[in-house]
């Protein structure tokens, strides 16, 4: 690892907090910032742009040679449909080991980063200098979830968005390569009950005493 860059891993499920914590901590450290969801959301959208079979890895692999993390469009990446065809390609060996290679590289850069996801702490940065885990309640989450898709128009109940999470969990936590689950090292923070400035002291808190030892 280099020794110049500063890793922070955060992970944890969809609509936790941990996306909106990764870009406060970055700003408050002086970091850049990767949301590596937005990648398995990027190669997806490629996928589905091109018309191609969410279950060919071959073309997913093509895709995310192709993929240019600095023209990734959080907006466009962020919708309902683009989030389940990622969670499908999300699976995928080969293409998880490539992109957690390009995902590792943008950390390892000085002056490094702050990179949120599902598996940082254990596979993309396990020698990061601090790792949190990131979770609330389902519920807490769903109506958060449902919440952000109101305000970008889309039509879709909160019962039907908890669903969807749970299901994204135990597709997450099951799969082979790179499981969801809290590395041994990582901070938990629960933000069911915590508005984000709370939970972004708590963050601060915990990355500073992390960085001091």
């Amino acid at each position: 690892m280099n020794e110049k860059a500063l890793m922070i891993a955060i992970d944890g499920p969809a609509a936790g907090g941990k996306g909106t914590l990764a870009r406060l901590l970055a700003r408050h450290f002086g970091l850049r910032h990767l949301d590596t969801g937005l990648t398995y959301r990027a190669v997806a959208d490629m996928l589905v742009s091109e018309g191609a079979d969410l279950d060919d890895e071959d073309a997913a692999l093509a895709a995310a040679g192709r993929l240019d993390f600095s023209e990734l469009d959080r907006d466009r990446l962020s919708t309902h449909g683009i989030g389940e065809a990622a969670s499908r390609i999300a699976v995928m060996p080969r293409l998880r080991q490539v992109l957690v290679e390009k995902q590792r590289a943008f950390a390892q850069a000085p002056p490094g980063a702050v990179l949120d996801g599902r598996d940082i702490g254990t596979v993309v940065l396990p020698d990061a200098a601090a790792k949190l885990y990131v979770t609330a309640s389902p519920e807490a989450r769903a109506r958060r979830r449902a919440l952000e898709l109101a305000q970008s128009g889309a039509d879709i109940s909160e019962a039907e968005v908890l669903a969807d999470l749970k299901r994204r969990d135990a597709r997450d936590m099951a799969r082979d390569s790179s499981p969801l689950r809290r590395a041994p090292d990582a901070c938990l923070l629960d933000t069911t009950d915590l508005d984000i400035e709370a939970a972004f002291r708590a963050a601060v808190d915990h990355v500073s005493r992390a960085i001091a030892s």
